[in-house]
Formats: C-alpha cells, sequence, structure tokens
C-alpha cells in the first residue's frame, strides 16, 4: 500500500509546493480534513493516496517518513487505517482536538449519506426499477471482493507458510464455521511464534524504514521548537485515556442493557459491533463474512441479499468502507425495534452501531501513538501482523465464495462432508442474469482496470436495463 501511496504522491495532483511550510491555524486545518473526508472514495489505497498528496506533497504538514511511520502503525491495528491515519496526523499537530477534528471529519461526510441511503433503501428498495438496480450492484461488488483477495493476496502470501496459514484460515471459517476473532487470535500468535523460529519466513510484512525528507514540513518545525511535548509517553496520560474512552465506550452500552434489558436489539447491537471493533484487522473485507453470518444466521437482522446491498452502498459513499456496519445497525433496528417507529428505530441502530464502531478507534491512536517508536522495528510484531493478514486472505476467499454462491443462485443447501459443513447450490435457481453481469464486472474491473464506481454505476443502469426485457 505504501508502493502505491508513494507512486500516486509522485504522480498524481499538483507538485509541491515551493515555498516554505506553514503551521495552519485549527481552522484552515478543519476546512483540509472535511475537504478530505467530503472526497475520500476509493477504498483506503485511494483515501491515503489522497491524504498523501494533500498533507505530504502540496502542503507539508508531515514529512515522508513519519507519513510512513504513522502509517504502518495504523496498519497494526484493528479499525480502518485511512481513518486512524488521519488522526494522527491531526493529533500530531493539534494535539487532542486535532485528532478528532480529523477522524471526525473522515467519519461523518460518509455517514450521513449511508443513513440517507439506508432510508432510500428500506422505503424503496421493493420497487422493481430499484431491485432491479441491486441486482448489477451485487455482482460488482462480487468482484470488487475478489479483487479485494488479489490485491491483499500480493502482498501477504510471500512465503509457503503465509500460504499455508491463508489455506488453514478459509477451511475453518468455510467448512466449520470458526469465528473470525479465533482465527486472528490464532494467526497472530503462529506468526509470533513463526516469526521467533524461522523469521525468514513469517516476518513479510516489516516497517520500511525511510530517510527523513530533505524538505522540512511543519511537523519537523515544531520538533525543532519544542512543540511536540505532547508526544511523550505519559503513564499517567495513558490511564486517564483508558478511564474516559471506557466510559465512552462501554457506558452506553450499560445503559442500553440497564434501561432495555440484554435482548433488546440496542443492546445486541453495542455489544456485537463493539466486539467487532477489536478485530478489524485487515480492513472491512476481512470481518464482512463474520458480521454477515451474525447478522443474517444469528440475529435475524437481514438476508444475505441485502448484505450484499449494503457493501455495494458503501462503496458508493465516502469515508471507510466499515460505514457498512451502519447499514446492518439500521435495518436490524427498523425491522426488531418493537414499539418504535421503524425509521425512528434505524436511525437510533445507526448511531448505537456507530458510536461504537469508531470510540476505539480514537482510543488506539490517543493511546498507543507516544509508543510507536518502540513498535518500529520490532520483528514479533511484524510476524504477527504477517501472520494475521495471510489468515485475512483466507477469510476474504470465503467472503467471496459466500457472495457468489449468494449472488449466482437462488437456493442454496448444506452437506456433511468429513465432519465439515459445505455449501450446497441448487443448480436449477441459477439467476443468469446476474452470472451475466457478475462476468461483465470482472472483465471491467480485472481486464479493463476500471474503477469501483465506473463498474458499479455501469451493472446498476445494465440491470435497471434488463428489467424491461
Amino acid at each position: 500500500m505504501t508502493d502505491q501511496v508513494n507512486q500516486v504522491g509522485e504522480h498524481g495532483g499538483a507538485g509541491p509546493d515551493v515555498s516554505g511550510p506553514r503551521m495552519p491555524g485549527i481552522g484552515e486545518a478543519f476546512a483540509v480534513w472535511l475537504k478530505i473526508g467530503l472526497l475520500s472514495f476509493g477504498g483506503p489505497a485511494g483515501q491515503i493516496a489522497m491524504m498523501h498528496r494533500t498533507v505530504v506533497e502540496e502542503r507539508r504538514w508531515i514529512d515522508e517518513a513519519r507519513f510512513l511511520h504513522a502509517l504502518n502503525y495504523c496498519m497494526l491495528l484493528p479499525g480502518p487505517e485511512a481513518q486512524q491515519l488521519a488522526t494522527y496526523i491531526g493529533w500530531l499537530m493539534h494535539r487532542t482536538l486535532g485528532g478528532l477534528i480529523a477522524g471526525l471529519l473522515f467519519i461523518i461526510p460518509g455517514a450521513l449519506v449511508m443513513l440517507a441511503l439506508s432510508i432510500i433503501y428500506v422505503l424503496y428498495a421493493d420497487l422493481p426499477l430499484v431491485d432491479s438496480a441491486f441486482l448489477g450492484v451485487k455482482a460488482a461488488v462480487l468482484i470488487v471482493v475478489v479483487e479485494a483477495v488479489i490485491r491483499i493476496g500480493k502482498r501477504a502470501l510471500r512465503s509457503t507458510a503465509m500460504v499455508v496459514m491463508a489455506g488453514a484460515a478459509f477451511i475453518a471459517i468455510f467448512a466449520f464455521s470458526v469465528p473470525f476473532p479465533v482465527i486472528v487470535a490464532g494467526a497472530g500468535l503462529i506468526g509470533f511464534l513463526g516469526g521467533m523460529l524461522r523469521p525468514e519466513s513469517f516476518v513479510v510484512l516489516s516497517n520500511k524504514k525511510v530517510d527523513a525528507d530533505s524538505e522540512a514540513s511543519v511537523i519537523e518545525a515544531m520538533a525543532g521548537s519544542g512543540e511536540l511535548d505532547h508526544t511523550r509517553p505519559s503513564a499517567m496520560r495513558a490511564v486517564m485515556l483508558v478511564v474516559i474512552f471506557a466510559a465512552l465506550w462501554f457506558g452506553p452500552i450499560a445503559a442500553l442493557t440497564a434501561s432495555l434489558g440484554p435482548d433488546h436489539v440496542f443492546t445486541q447491537q453495542s455489544e456485537f459491533f463493539s466486539k467487532l471493533a477489536v478485530v478489524t484487522f485487515g480492513g472491512a473485507y476481512a470481518v464482512l463474512a463474520y458480521m454477515a453470518q451474525q447478522a443474517v444466521d444469528a440475529f435475524g437482522w437481514m438476508t444475505p441479499e441485502e448484505m450484499l446491498d449494503g457493501l455495494g452502498l458503501a462503496e458508493t459513499t465516502p469515508g471507510p468502507l466499515i460505514l457498512v456496519t451502519q447499514f446492518v445497525g439500521f435495518l436490524g433496528a427498523h425491522r426488531h425495534a418493537l414499539g418504535m417507529d421503524p425509521i425512528l428505530a434505524g436511525v437510533i441502530g445507526s448511531v448505537v452501531t456507530l458510536w461504537v464502531t469508531f470510540t476505539p478507534c480514537f482510543l488506539w491512536i490517543f493511546l498507543g501513538a507516544p509508543y510507536v517508536e518502540k513498535l518500529r522495528d520490532n520483528t514479533h510484531i511484524a510476524a504477527a501482523l504477517s501472520g494475521i493478514t495471510a489468515a485475512v486472505v483466507g477469510v476474504v476467499l470465503n467472503l467471496a465464495f459466500w457472495f457468489g454462491l449468494h449472488v449466482s443462485f437462488a437456493s442454496i443447501g448444506e452437506t456433511g462432508v468429513f465432519g465439515m459443513t459445505l455449501p450446497v447450490p441448487d443448480l436449477a435457481t441459477a439467476d443468469l442474469a446476474s452470472i451475466g453481469l457478475t462476468i461483465l464486472a470482472a472483465a471491467m474491473m480485472l481486464w479493463w482496470h476500471q474503477g469501483v464506481f465506473k463498474t458499479l454505476l455501469a451493472c446498476a443502469l445494465l440491470g435497471m436495463g434488463l428489467s424491461f426485457f
């Protein structure tokens, strides 16, 4: 990903500003982070590349070395790395307030768009024309996931050990329904131990050492003038942050449990998405299968087809892809908050989901960033991350199979083989239109290298066109 950032940074957008860097006021920083939040399409790679162009090249708020070091740290964390990177840079320049502004503005525009789309979806998704459009969206989303498998696999599967771990993770979740958190924990432990015994096979993802830019940046100027005291580790500050964020994170969960009971949909969502927030290593694609499994089978909040629709909506909005959780929270509350207006219930479920999903993201940055230098060249952590990322490839491959079966066939059964439970599609229920749109999406993204938005739009329009025949 850092290579892609460098490439975009060298060739995309305006060239570097020839004048010296200037410390932005909080108002100017607010405007820049709002612009980034409004234009943060294209997934994490595109978002990070745009951020690099804006804050490294054009404004020189941060130098290349610090930017990549911060990115590598954010990639160690659960949660959306692009949003956490924005929080990290905002915190470096303007302390906690700056981090909150940068992080929240990366989320809020997309969250508002997703909320509006969720409301429109529950009101109008049953219309034939809208349903046909989503037929094309689902086909395109399937190829988006396949492309994610290829992208992550090229980066992570650089040794035989990593390929084996990816295969084991796929079998574990596909055939035995092993929970995603268990797979993450196991892969991290195996990677950690393997890195101690055979680092050449297990340390395939490591922090790259990058010499500092010869040109000064705002952050370097602040360091030279002693304005980065807030970046020094402090045990008292760490304890205070844990107490504050524990209250912000778990306080609403406790309040919902006490007032509504443990079986109410709002309580279930607060607990489930809190758990999800600490296992989202590898980005949103890695947890989609686990989230879909729980939301569809365990809680009954939505159908597999609606899960695909939600991912398609998240792909077309600014902000992190993990905003798909907001759609899940909206639909679950819309249907299960009895005695309440469905739209109001959906909005509340959406807010609850957003709160417990993103509150931990700020904690990881504010708490861990002062200690990040201690992690920079730690090979044991790099080996654990390599193991987790390899397992993520297998998990996302399972997601592609899961989506592919539900996109292509109306009826799917199960069969037991050697202790495994495998899905078996009913070939008579094959959806030829959906399969054709999937082939088109694959050609556009994998052969003609078209972007996600263009592919989604083309498939949606063609799906609508097919509804007239």
